[in-house]
């Protein structure tokens, strides 16, 4: 089987409660995934006598006191970025269009920059920049496991992509469907082995290293790669693919075993900035419990209903014996007041739950059954969970890292 990289073999993880990055122990209990708990225990860094070249991107890091957080300048992957930060009050204030330089004014003593994703992770390394956002098969071939990127969210729910092999469909690949048989070809020899345009030339020749697969060059290409092979100049292409009707203009096909990995924009923080600057930690925590709590609510919806009963034990017990209406710990119940001849008492009872969009119009049918009337449907916006601790100077050298699988 073709080694298909994830989140975890490149980076360590700091995802995916808030409350991970500051507390000395986590409970990662968020329902989309299973997750597993790495713990980082980091010495307390002292300043050395003689700086050294190792030394300078600490030093860096030392010497500026704003915190710094770069965004992709350009494209899709830009207005999508500035939207989901919108959808989480944190929206970029940027004086002028053709400026570099940006502020949220929600987060103090922050500065935007905005770069090329693979500028990002460059300046993450060198200790220019603090934060950043950009894909995952960005960081991953830029950042060629540097263990002082910390991977802080790994599925931001956008710029979905896969970085795959695809090879034509024609002449002497017309039954070639699997990266074992590509691999296999008498054709490739070392003097005349695979050609692979890409522009991911650590990536690649990684790939097909850990897939054992020889007589393979790599070589860079200006433009569209999916010509690369009908001009000749290659005999495959490693590219990122979305829907894939590029590829299938061009005649290419992908191949079983050629996903190299699986990407979306991630949030990536400089292990050096958090242990060192001040408001890094805090920053960040804000940052990701807001990414957080829109994420959860995402394809969530309130619904409220009145309905007869009882009392409230009789009402809770006829919801909870239905399967949709279950919310995410359970119905609000309450009663509704209503005043006859001169007396109040409780009328109705009012059914709060959340229900997720694919389950919505089941939940209001089951409503209904059990004597649900004057349904009331609104999306959520927000999901808190409960209050995370604060950020402790000591959490500084204790990092507890929540790492995350797939969905």
């Amino acid at each position: 089987m073709a080694a298909i990289y994830t989140p975890s073999s490149y980076l360590p993880q700091c995802h995916y409660s808030p409350s991970s990055l500051f507390s000395s122990a986590a409970a990662v209990t968020k329902p989309r995934r299973a997750t597993t708990t790495v713990v980082f225990c980091i010495a307390e860094i002292t300043t050395p006598s003689v700086l050294t070249a190792n030394d300078v991107g600490n030093n860096r890091v030392a010497e500026r006191k704003e915190v710094r957080f770069g965004l992709p300048s350009k494209g899709r992957m830009a207005a999508d970025t500035l939207d989901l930060l919108k959808d989480c009050q944190l929206s970029v204030r940027q004086v002028n269009p053709r400026q570099y330089v940006a502020q949220i004014p929600q987060l103090s003593n922050l500065e935007v920059w905005f770069q090329r994703p693979k500028d990002i992770v460059k300046k993450l390394v060198s200790g220019d920049l603090d934060l950043g956002i950009m894909g995952f098969d960005t960081v991953s071939e830029y950042a060629q496991g540097n263990d002082d990127l910390i991977l802080v969210h790994d599925a931001l729910d956008y710029g979905e992509c896969h970085l795959s092999i695809a090879i034509p469909k024609y002449g002497i690949f017309e039954n070639i469907n699997s990266l074992k048989e590509l691999a296999e070809m008498p054709q490739w020899t070392e003097a005349r082995p695979l050609r692979v345009a890409t522009g991911f030339t650590y990536l690649g020749p990684k790939f097909m290293e850990d897939n054992g697969i020889k007589h393979v060059t790599f070589s860079t290409a200006d433009g569209a790669l999916e010509a690369a092979p009908a001009m000749g100049i290659a005999d495959a292409i490693l590219d990122l693919v979305s829907s894939g009707t590029t590829l299938r203009e061009n005649n290419l096909k992908e191949i079983e075993g050629g996903v190299v990995l699986q990407s979306q924009a991630v949030l990536v923080a400089s292990r050096k900035s958090l242990l060192q600057r001040n408001g890094v930690l805090e920053i960040t925590h804000e940052i990701l419990e807001r990414f957080e709590a829109h994420l959860s609510a995402a394809g969530q919806f309130t619904v409220v209903a009145n309905m007869r009963g009882s009392s409230i034990e009789e009402v809770a017990e006829r919801i909870l014996n239905q399967s949709s209406l279950s919310g995410l710990q359970g119905p609000t119940i309450s009663p509704v007041f209503c005043k006859r001849n001169g007396e109040v008492y409780p009328d109705y009872y009012a059914i709060v739950i959340c229900v997720p969009k694919k389950a919505l119009y089941k939940s209001v049918q089951q409503l209904r059954a059990i004597g649900g009337s004057g349904v009331l449907v609104s999306p959520l916006t927000y999901i808190f969970d409960e209050e995370t601790p604060s950020p402790r100077p000591q959490c500084a050298r204790e990092l507890v890292i929540a790492g995350s699988s797939a969905r």
